[in-house]
């Protein structure tokens, strides 16, 4: 209806919106103003909904990234009662939405309201459940959370979720380890790699390799010392993700091992 509109009507609309009192109908209204029917031809292509692949029921309204980071700005008080209802939702963008704001507010937010926000996000994990969900929250909120206020408790927590059967939760504690490579602290990849080495999830083992890559990305070293003790087991898609950036010798040689 909206995008049918002349532009006139459309900006009235959106003043109207604007002007609503924070509720749910209120961002999703906000939302559908973004929408492209034919963008959703372009998220399918990114996502496997076929029976029985990860993406399966998922429901995608065609909106793009940036309008969705927009309007997070635009809500960012947005209370945790509508963070919650927005996580539950069958549609992708109204979670992502949420997830967002989420991120943007623990950037922002001192150490004791980080805690708060990190123990929400765990408290409403499930609806952390595609891949570009977990890898737009879990480094920000989980692997700073982990890497600055928990310590031993977060290493444990990391391994609880990689040993989930949950493949979005596996996923959340790979990535969770993204914050502390960037600073040069390899100890939670190097624990949670090994536990997902024999993960037979293609999503798991794209993961672990991409975070092995960055490792490599701050200490070669470690990386190669971890590819010669564990490239014989680990899948090649693992591997091949692990290596792509490397040259072409090097590269081959770590996939002749796997």
């Amino acid at each position: 209806f909206y995008k049918k509109t002349p532009p006139l009507i459309q900006s009235i609309l959106a003043r109207s919106i604007f002007s609503l009192p924070m509720t749910l109908e209120k961002i999703r209204l906000a939302l559908l103003s973004e929408k492209e029917p034919d963008y959703i031809k372009t998220q399918h292509r990114f996502f496997k909904m076929a029976v029985g692949d990860y993406g399966h029921g998922d429901i995608f309204l065609g909106i793009r990234m940036p309008k969705i980071r927009k309007i997070a700005r635009l809500h960012a008080q947005t209370a945790p009662l509508l963070l919650a209802n927005l996580l539950k939702s069958k549609f992708h963008e109204e979670r992502a939405l949420a997830l967002v704001i989420l991120v943007n507010r623990y950037k922002k937010s001192a150490p004791s309201d980080q805690k708060e926000i990190f123990d929400f996000y765990i408290d409403h994990l499930d609806g952390v459940n595609n891949w570009d969900l977990v890898d737009l929250s879990s480094p920000a909120i989980c692997g700073h959370f982990f890497y600055t206020h928990m310590a031993d408790k977060g290493r444990k927590m990391g391994q609880s979720l990689a040993s989930s059967p949950n493949l979005w939760h596996r996923r959340v504690a790979i990535l969770s380890t993204f914050y502390a490579i960037r600073a040069k602290d390899y100890e939670l990849f190097l624990l949670l790699a090994k536990d997902l080495i024999n993960d037979r999830a293609d999503l798991i083992q794209k993961a672990v390799g991409w975070m092995l890559r960055e490792v490599g990305k701050e200490s070669e070293g470690v990386a190669f010392d971890f590819l010669e003790a564990h490239a014989p087991q680990m899948p090649r898609t693992m591997v091949r993700y692990a290596v792509e950036k490397y040259p072409e010798k090097r590269r081959r040689y770590y996939m002749e091992k796997s």
